[in-house]
Order: C-alpha cells, then sequence, then structure tokens
C-alpha cells in the first residue's frame, strides 16, 4: 500500500502484479492467436468474397474499427464493473468472432464474414487492454517490466494462429478457412479461462474533492501527446503493411502457406523482444527504446521495397515486428506515466481510442494503395510516418533534458 501525492491509498503490490502477468500472458497466448487467425486470413478471404478485388482488406479495416470503438466502453465497463468483466465481455466478442465468419465463408456473404471481423476488433479492444492491468498493482520500477510480460503471451499467439490456420484451412472443403473460424472460437474459451483466475482489485473510486483531472488538462501534457505520437505512429505503419503483406505475398506468387507463415515470423517478431524490452526500458530509458523501434520500422520499409522474394517478405515482416514492439511498449510505459491511479481506466481507454483509430484510415487505405500502385507504395508511406514521430520524440527527450522532474 502506497500513498499517492493525492492523498489517496493506492494498492502496490509487485507479488500480486506478476501473477496477474502471468496470467495475463496466458490469455493474450490465446486471445492473440485468436486474432491472429483474422490477420492471417482477412484480406485472403475478402478477396474470394467481396465483389472488387479493391475491397479485400475492409474486413481488417472493418476488425480495426471494432476495435478502436470497442476502446471507450472497454474503458467504461472497467471503471464500474471491474477489468475481468470487461475482459470476458471481450472473450464472448471473440467467440462470436469465429462462428460469424465461419458462417460467412459456407454462405459465401462478405458482410456477414464483415460482421464476424467487426466482433474481432471488439475482442481485440479488450485484450489490448491486459497490458494496462498487469501495471495496475506495479511498482514504477516493475511496471515496464510488467507490460512486457503480458506482451510475451503473443509469441504463443504468433504460434498459435498461422498453425491453427496451415492445419485447419481445407479440412471442410471446398470451404476454405471454415474449419479454421470454428477453431478460432475455440481458441477464445480457453482465454476466457484462464481470465477466470485473474485478481485485479476495483479501480480508486474518485471523492467528491478528488475525482481527477479533466481528460483535457491530461490530453495537453507534451508528454502525452509524444506517447500518442508514438503508439499511432508504431501501430498504424505496422497495421498498414502487415495487412497488405499476406495479400501482396500471393499476387507474387506466394503460397498461402507462405503467407501465414510470414504472419508468425512477423507476430513472433512482435511478442519475442517483450522478454527483455522492458529491461532495456529500466536500463537505457523509454526515449532511447521507442527511438530504436523507429528505426527498425524504417529498415523494414526499406528491405520491403528492395525486393519481391520470400525473404524480403520475411525478413521485412520481422524487423516490422521488432519495431512494433519497442515504439509500441515504449509509447505505453509513457501513457502509464501521464495519470494518476484514479484516471488510469479512462486515459487507457482514450489513448486507445486515439491509437486504434488511426489504424482504422491506414488499414483502409492499405487496401487501396495495394490494388492501385501496388507493395512498395504500401511501405513508402511508412518513412514520412515515423519520421514525424521520431522528430517530436526527440523534442521531447530535449525538453526532459532541460527541464528532468
Amino acid at each position: 500500500m502506497s500513498v499517492a501525492a493525492d492523498g489517496q491509498h493506492h494498492l502496490i503490490d509487485d507479488a500480486l502484479a506478476r501473477r496477474n502477468a502471468i496470467i495475463l500472458a496466458c490469455a493474450q497466448a490465446m486471445a492473440g492467436g485468436n486474432n491472429t487467425v483474422l490477420l492471417a486470413t482477412g484480406a485472403i478471404a475478402g478477396a474470394m468474397l467481396a465483389p472488387d478485388k479493391m475491397l479485400a482488406t475492409v474486413p481488417i479495416t472493418v476488425y480495426v474499427i471494432g476495435m478502436w470503438l470497442g476502446t471507450l466502453p472497454v474503458g467504461a465497463i472497467a471503471r464500474r464493473y471491474g477489468r475481468r468483466t470487461a475482459f470476458q465481455i471481450g472473450t464472448l466478442c471473440g467467440v462470436a468472432t469465429g462462428l460469424i465468419c465461419c458462417i460467412g465463408v459456407l454462405y459465401g456473404s462478405f458482410v456477414l464474414f464483415n460482421i464476424g471481423a467487426f466482433f474481432s476488433g471488439l475482442y481485440a479492444a479488450a485484450h489490448q487492454a491486459y497490458r494496462f492491468a498487469a501495471a495496475d498493482t506495479a511498482s514504477d520500477a516493475f511496471r515496464p517490466k510488467a507490460i512486457s510480460w503480458v506482451l510475451i503471451g503473443g509469441v504463443l499467439a504468433a504460434i498459435v494462429g498461422p498453425q491453427v490456420v496451415i492445419a485447419t484451412k481445407d479440412m471442410l472443403p471446398p470451404y476454405l478457412f471454415a474449419a479454421t473460424y470454428l477453431a478460432q472460437a475455440a481458441i477464445a474459451v480457453v482465454a476466457g479461462l484462464f481470465l477466470t483466475l485473474l485478481k485485479i482489485p476495483m479501480p480508486p473510486k474518485p471523492t467528491a474533492t478528488n475525482a481527477g483531472r479533466p481528460l483535457s488538462e491530461i490530453a495537453r501534457q507534451p508528454k502525452f501527446i509524444v506517447a500518442v505520437v508514438c503508439g499511432i505512429a508504431s501501430y498504424s505503419m505496422m497495421n498498414m503493411v502487415m495487412t497488405a503483406a499476406p495479400l501482396a505475398m500471393i499476387e507474387c506468387n506466394h503460397s498461402v502457406t507462405d503467407a501465414a507463415l510470414g504472419l508468425q515470423w512477423h507476430v513472433l517478431g512482435m511478442f519475442v523482444p517483450s522478454f527483455f524490452t522492458g529491461t532495456l526500458i529500466a536500463r537505457f530509458g523509454v526515449v532511447k527504446v521507442i527511438a530504436t523501434g523507429f528505426a527498425l520500422l524504417l529498415a523494414s520499409a526499406a528491405i520491403s521495397i528492395s525486393g519481391i522474394t520470400l525473404w524480403h517478405f520475411w525478413i521485412g515482416l520481422v524487423l516490422l515486428g521488432v519495431g512494433w514492439n519497442f515504439g509500441f511498449i515504449g509509447a505505453t510505459t509513457l501513457v502509464t506515466e501521464t495519470h494518476r491511479p484514479q484516471e488510469r481506466t479512462r486515459v487507457q481507454s482514450f489513448n486507445d481510442f486515439l491509437v486504434f483509430g488511426s489504424m482504422a484510415i491506414g488499414s483502409f487505405g492499405s487496401g487501396k494503395l495495394l490494388a492501385v500502385y501496388g507493395w512498395a507504395t504500401v511501405n513508402e508511406v511508412v518513412f514520412p510516418v515515423v519520421l514525424t514521430a521520431a522528430v517530436l520524440l526527440g523534442w521531447l527527450a530535449l525538453r526532459q533534458r532541460r527541464n528532468p522532474v
């Protein structure tokens, strides 16, 4: 138990934080695997079901819109009923994803498939908040590690999702991926079972004299602004390239298995670094880790532009994942430094609302960019966005050096 500057008592218990982080990592492995199934197959299934090939990535865009629109409700439910309730509602959405997408494939309905994709986005909004939940009772020193531990679950997700696709894609011929989506629903059920073990205290209730600062005041903080921009640059650019990659690989005469394995290597790149990202932040500082992530995102784009062999795709996707990991975990850590405990669910859900809103734009644009201008142009967009965020990050670093808190 600790006393914050606002005079309220808040639970700090690193042992509980470790326990919750391990449970959430297990749930993340299954929930992330559920979403990876859609990401690996969405554009391919979209190309089969859509009336126009330019609409092939619409399911991924709908997924991101669902994630975007789900962020604020997830925060509101967590604030009123607790994090576990919010997460289990997300689990129900994950089960619905697989069932609806399966029906969409069986009936050849692009509309139904997109409804399933929307539920997948709602599920993602819930399990994206796992990383914040792990930090609720963590000390300042342990917080970056708690966030990283949860994202370690994505390592198994990187294996589970693509391998489910490869093992089940042809199990119900002639309906490609129909069995895959049934398996996707089962994965969500397993994630929900892990979440029953979670123990997270309710957030401190605001009092009449201390209801927390207005969101507008928190959002005007330079650190919050830079954290959001870095989160947007890391996540939107990663998502834009990742969304287009499986379809681009098919168009370059690579197989569905090659595309699924490419996504597997990408997701491994996203989450394997979580074993040490928190330690790197504690040792070198969050700004340097985010900057390294930006450098890797730029390197990924450069490699993807330089060729279309299998190895160009796979190496580019791995670097894209690692760059996202450093940039996004760093940005998440910055966000946790901008709010008080009684403000956390409101501020965190607002941050995710902004970040995932930008992803919707990137996802929608990636399909058109790929169809009209090609794979190289998709990657060229990464440069101005990431470089702009890097400039703001450098400005924050100089500001903190001149005015250390």
